[in-house]
Order: C-alpha cells, then structure tokens, then sequence
C-alpha cells in the first residue's frame, strides 16, 4: 500500500482525541516539484513571447541602440535631431527620480533609443512580410534563377539570419490570399474539360457563367472582408465542416496510418521500444512548448506556418450531436493505455523529472504482465470511437457524464496521448509481399476496438516491438505528425539504443508507482450501444482492401533523369494506370500545402488535366513514337508542376469555391453550379507523403533507416485512396485503398497497373529499369 499513500500529499481521520493529520512528505515533495515545473513553463511561455515579440531584434540589439545614442551625446552628436530634448522637456518636473538633469537626459535617450528600436523592428518585419509574398522563384525553371530572386533571397536570408524559434515567423507570414472569381472559375472548367463531352461541357460552362455574373460577386465581397478579418479565410471552416460536422465513422473514412521504419529492427522487445519511443515523444513535446524546434524552412530560408503543430500533444476530439469540438489542454502529465480490453494510466513523470526510458520499459512490462481480465464492457469501449458520431454523443452523454465512468474517460480525454498494445505481430518481409499490406490494415484499423480514434494520435506497438501511427486528421495534416515521427524513430535509433539483449539502457527504478487500472461501471445499455457501434466499424473494415507494396526498379534518382519532378511522374503514371484499370478517366485529388501562408492547411490539385489525359491516351494508341511520346509527357510533366504551384501560392481552385459555397449558405443563396462543384465524387484521391523534413542522419550513410510511409481509406465507394513515399533515391513505397463492395475496383488490380505505369513511362526515357 506504499505506492497509494504516495498518491495523495495527506490524509485525515476524525478521532475522540479531535482530527489526526498524517502527511506523506514523499507526496508533498511531487506536488511542490509539480508546481515548480508549472512556474518554469509558464516563465518560458512568457520568456519566448517577448523574444518572439521583438524578432529580428534582441535585448542585446536594444542596449546597443540605447549605448549608441548614449555615446553619441557623450560626443556632442545629437543623432535624435533634437527628439531627446522635446523627450526631456515632456518629463514631468517634482521630485520624483528624474530630478537631477543627468537623470532625465539619460530617461529621455533610453525613451527614444526604445522608440528607435520598435520602429527598427517595425520595418524589418513589415519588409519581411512584404518578401514572403513575392512567389516567383516557384515558377522559374530548375537551374535558371532570375536576378530578382537571387535579390530577394539575400534580404530574406538578412532579415532572418537569428536563430528563429518555432513560431517566430508566425506574425511575418501573409495572409491566404482571396482569388478573383473569374481565374478560379476558369481554371475549373480547364479543369474538367477533359472529364466531359462537349455537350456536358457546354452546360457546365453556362452554370458558371450565371453564377459568375449574377451570384458570386456578392459572395465574394463576404469572403474578402472574411480575409481581411480572419488569419486565414479557409483554414477555420476547413475543420469545422470537413472535418468536425462530419457524422460519419473517424476510422477509415477519417483518420490515417503511418508506418514504422521497415528495413531495420532495433530491437525485438516491446516494452523496451516503447520506453525509447514515448521518452523521445515528450521530449519533442518538451522542445515544442519550448519552441526549441526550429520551423520548416522551404529552400532553407522561406518559412512554414507552424500552427498546426500546437494541437499536437493534449488534445482529444470530443463528440456533439451536430458538431465535434477539439479540446486542447495546455500540459499532460500520462499517457492512456489498451491492453487485452484493459485501460491504464500511466504517469510519465516522478515529481517533475520526465521518466526515462528504462523506468518507462519497466511500466509497461507491468502492464504486459497483468493477468487481471477486463471489467464488463471494457474490452469494446473503443468501438464507440470507431463507430458514428451521433451515437458516440450520446453514449458519452448518457452513460460517461458522472461517476467513475466521468473520471475514467477524463483520463483517457486528457491524456497526452493513446497507446495499444497489440499481442499481434506485424512487421515487413521483403520476401512476403502481403506482410506490408497486413500491417497497413493493422494500423489503420486494428480490431475495430484497440484504437482511440478520437486522441490526436494513437502510438500502436505489436508483440514484435514494431510501431505505428493512427492519427485524428481534424487538429492537423499527416506533414505535421511526420515532422514528429522523423524525430522520434531518428532520437530511437542514434542517440537512445538499447543493450545486447534489446532492452532500454540503465537500471530502472523498482520504487515506482504501477500503472492505474482504469475503473468502469457500464450498465447493459451501454454495451449494446458498444456493440452496435462495433458492428457499424466491423462492418467498414472489412469492407476496405488495402493493397501496400515498395516499388523496387528505381526512385527518386532515374526520375530526375527524365527532367521531370518526381511528383509529376508519378501522377501521370497514376492516370495512365487509372485508365488502363478503368478505361476512363475521373476527378483526381493530389493535396498540396499552403504552409506559406498563416495558418494555412492544404489545396486541392486537379491531376487529371487535358495535357495528361492526351498522353494516356497516345500511350493507349501504341502507334505513336517514343519521341511524341516524350513532348506529350513533358508537356503533361510541365503543366502539372504549374498546377501544384498555383496551389501553394494560394491560386488554387478549390478551397475558393468551397468558401463561396458556404458563403452561399449563410446568406440563403442557392447556387446550381456550386451545388454541382461540390458533389462531385473525387475517385482517385492521392497524396505524397513527406519526408527528411529533420535532417537527423544522413539518409546515404545509413539507407536502410526507411519508414514505409503511410495511407488512409478511399474517399469515394467506388474510388480509389492512393499515397505514396518517393523513399530516397532507389525505392517507392505505395499504398492503396479501395472497397470490397464495389465491382468496379481492386486494389491490388491498380497497384499491378501503377507498376507497369511507371515501368512504361520510363522506358520512353530510356530509363534502366532495375539496378544491377
């Protein structure tokens, strides 16, 4: 009973003799470290708002303004033209401490010296913001800077040449600029010319026309004074009404994978690998309340909006009837954890020292080791998570808003994050092809009831000490969540280690506290409603085929050869195998970011274009030379590139036509064109993931330390969901979801095609097509 008088700082009896007071000093000493710790965020907090506040200046930079213009007088140099002078003479007489000339002189310079410095500052950060509008180095060709830009690049790299915090750059970024209605609306119809006859054509085009004459300039004047006011005009109902109004399962429809690094193994045991891994999460969490993380610069100098990254620890989506919020705390001090139908909690801290990894490898073994059964109804809870969103509302409401059930789902809610542990193992066998595609379903599913849908992400260790990811995607895109994932599987492999026999290295400390078995009292209703909303998710994943395979001929490097991106070569290999597997084309989604603008989140590229389907369509012929051939895929490569441009630099199409369409609801305004727009089915939905985003290691030195990537379910029933990890030089890894239901798709079937797509392609280039 050691460790439970340790949980409370004192207890109390009443006796005949009056109260008898017993304090555990032990208990004391935790909560007085935990209040120290408190204080010590807080000042940094504060510390790194004022440092943020006053960038490109420093402290150091404002007693050097204020020295200058000291010793300047001390010269008989009046720098102020006489301001110093007007200062003092406003100073009020009496006897206050500026009684005495020198005294008021010496005020009055460090006045205007401070007023000189804000101004300074000022004018820096104006022209910086000025400079991170500018956007035409994107355009320019490879190889072929403009003077202009060379210019411009040299006053961004003097203008933040400090070492910048995290968000640093947050206030210098631009706003999301607000397009002209007539260039989205024809970039739209280019968009679909090649999707539509002539005759659907000309009826879409006089949809648009109406609307661009009639309804939407009255739509566009909200959304402009929209961006005046708001940080970003899209990024806050992008997450109210795509992500959080959304009723339907977060599993698969929602949420998404990411995968462990797959050639490599550092160790076989799973409690030791969670040790170095969650002590590597929080301190990368430490580092991001610190703001120690520097931000992601494009080309080095242009910066990302880091905004994102705020929600990424403490934060839990919570249900609603008609809308979910995300509830975000400041610090958490444990973490959840799923065992065989058990719920614990772990505590991460002892009084204010982080646990480190041996400490942390002992806890969990506890929780391994546990032989105590699940309480009626714990085994499923999660399922509610998994299944729709109204039910899950109102369960929460009905059955977790009092008692022990309350104080339970609090310490999952407001964990830092979700841990499961699976008594499966899945791992990749180059020489098992179906391995990957295996352990892709296990991360994005699992068993329907051992996954915590709604935390921000829930970290999932197999028996064989193999990890992975299922994160919410409402708080933030999968670039954030890889940003985090490339520091912990980096700090994992070359600065933590284990000992020979792959445990974490040190000697744990047995005095710890066990993990807490959650306690639960859920009545017969509610494990129907678990039930209910388990074969509701049961049903979902076993409907999702999930086809993962690493595409071994060639990567990155031959690519570059063909003088194209690597991203553009591999969406029109996509289309050209989407047509060989369908024998059409459709609406294609490839998400782009728009990071260089504040608080901006993703736009949509339009893949499929008139120039890429021209291609396909010479390629399908066969009667056409490889040197046609090759002007139609660079033609195709080029527009391509211009498109994804467009989108970053804010000239997309649809995140415009999505806010007018709000808009349109707001005001009551019915509108056939965007209400046409907006339900058209995205068949073929692809996304690139990021990588080296932390450069921890060189990738050269070590090629093995690949992660896989990840992936997520199709967006349309009868669509495809495709991501794919341009893995270095020499490998793709691609994932593909599609449904069991529809007759229309396999996911395996387009898989063989993207091969023979890829392979096809760059036999026109002449490209060897394995390595020797």
């Amino acid at each position: 009973m050691a460790e439970a008088h340790q949980a409370v700082a004192f207890q109390f009896t009443v006796t005949p003799d009056g109260v008898d007071f017993r304090l555990s000093r032990e208990a004391l000493k935790h909560v007085y470290l935990s209040g120290i710790n408190s204080w010590k965020k807080r000042l940094i907090r504060i510390k790194n708002g004022i440092l943020r506040g006053v960038y490109p200046g420093s402290p150091t930079s404002w007693l050097v303004v204020i020295m200058a213009t000291v010793g300047s007088s001390f010269c008989n140099v009046d720098v102020s033209l006489g301001l110093v002078s007007c200062i003092q003479r406003c100073l009020p007489q009496g006897c206050g401490p500026y009684q005495t000339p020198q005294t008021r002189a010496l005020l009055s310079m460090a006045i205007f010296s401070t007023g000189v410095w804000v101004t300074g500052i000022f004018f820096f950060r104006q022209t910086l913001k000025l400079l991170l509008c500018y956007h035409g180095w994107m355009f320019e060709m490879h190889g072929k800077t403009s003077n202009l830009t060379r210019i411009w690049a040299m006053c961004i790299r003097l203008l933040s040449s400090r070492h910048p915090m995290l968000y640093t750059f947050q206030t210098s970024l631009p706003k999301l600029p607000v397009p002209r209605v007539s260039a989205t609306i024809q970039r739209y119809l280019e968009s679909v010319r090649p999707l539509l006859d002539d005759e659907e054509y000309y009826r879409m085009e006089l949809l648009a026309k109406e609307f661009q004459d009639k309804t939407a300039p009255r739509l566009q004047k909200y959304l402009v004074l929209k961006s005046w006011w708001a940080s970003n005009y899209v990024s806050d109902w992008w997450e109210e009404y795509i992500y959080l109004r959304g009723r339907s399962p977060l599993m698969v429809n929602s949420n998404y994978y990411v995968m462990d690094l797959v050639l490599i193994k550092n160790t076989d045991v799973q409690a030791a690998r969670l040790g170095n891994i969650i002590h590597a999460m929080i301190m990368y969490r430490r580092k991001l309340d610190r703001e120690e993380i520097k931000p992601v610069m494009a080309l080095g100098i242009v910066p990302m909006c880091s905004y994102q990254m705020e929600r990424m620890f403490n934060t839990t989506r919570i249900p609603g009837k008609d809308t979910d919020v995300l509830q975000h705390l400041s610090d958490s001090r444990h973490v959840a954890v799923y065992h065989k139908g058990r719920f614990f909690k772990l505590w991460l801290y002892e009084g204010a020292r982080l646990l480190k990894p041996q400490d942390l490898e002992m806890q969990f073994q506890r929780i391994l080791d546990d032989p105590s059964p699940p309480q009626p109804g714990e085994e499923k809870l999660a399922a509610l998570t998994a299944g729709g969103r109204v039910e899950w509302a109102q369960a929460r409401q009905a059955f977790f808003s009092s008692g022990k059930n309350k104080a339970a789902l609090e310490a999952i809610e407001r964990a830092a994050f979700f841990v499961a542990l699976d008594e499966e193992s899945y791992c990749y066998d180059p020489e098992d092809e179906a391995s990957l595609s295996l352990y892709g379903k296990a991360l994005l599913h699992g068993n329907c009831y051992n996954r915590w849908f709604d935390k921000s992400f829930t970290l999932i260790s197999f028996k064989n000490g193999q990890l992975g990811l299922n994160a919410e995607h409402a708080w933030a895109d999968a670039p954030i969540i890889g940003h985090l994932w490339e520091f912990v599987l980096g700090t994992d492999s070359f600065h933590l280690g284990y000992t020979e026999t792959g445990h974490c290295l040190g000697k744990p400390n047995p005095a710890l506290a066990p993990p807490t078995r959650l306690q639960w009292d859920i009545p017969k209703q509610c494990q129907a409603v678990i039930e209910s909303s388990y074969q509701v998710a049961k049903a979902l994943a076993d409907d999702v085929e999930l086809y993962c395979f690493q595409f071994l001929p060639f990567g990155k490097g031959l690519i570059k050869k063909c003088r194209t991106s690597p991203d553009a070569f591999v969406q029109i290999a996509l289309q050209l195998a989407h047509f060989q597997d369908r024998g059409k084309f459709c609406l294609t989604y490839e998400a782009s970011m728009t990071r260089m603008f504040r608080e901006g989140r993703t736009e949509t590229v339009r893949s499929c274009t008139s120039e890429s389907t021209a291609f396909v369509q010479a390629m399908m012929e066969g009667s056409h030379t490889k040197a046609d051939l090759r002007d139609l895929f660079q033609k195709a490569a080029k527009k391509h590139q211009n498109m994804y441009r467009l989108a970053m630099t804010g000239a997309g199409i649809d995140r415009h036509l999505f806010c007018l369409y709000l808009v349109s609801k707001y005001l009551g305004v019915s509108s056939p064109f965007l209400a046409e727009v907006l339900s058209e089915p995205w068949r073929l939905s692809t996304s690139q993931i990021p990588q080296s985003q932390i450069h921890m290691f060189d990738p050269e030195q070590h090629p093995n330390h690949l992660g896989a990537g990840g992936g997520f379910g199709p967006v349309a029933d009868d669509g495809y969901g495709v991501s794919y990890m341009i893995a270095g030089e020499n490998t793709i890894f691609f994932h593909i979801s599609s449904k069991f239901s529809s007759s229309e798709t396999n996911a395996q079937r387009f898989g063989n095609h993207i091969r023979k797509a890829l392979l096809d392609i760059a036999d026109l280039f002449q490209v060897p097509k394995a390595y020797s």
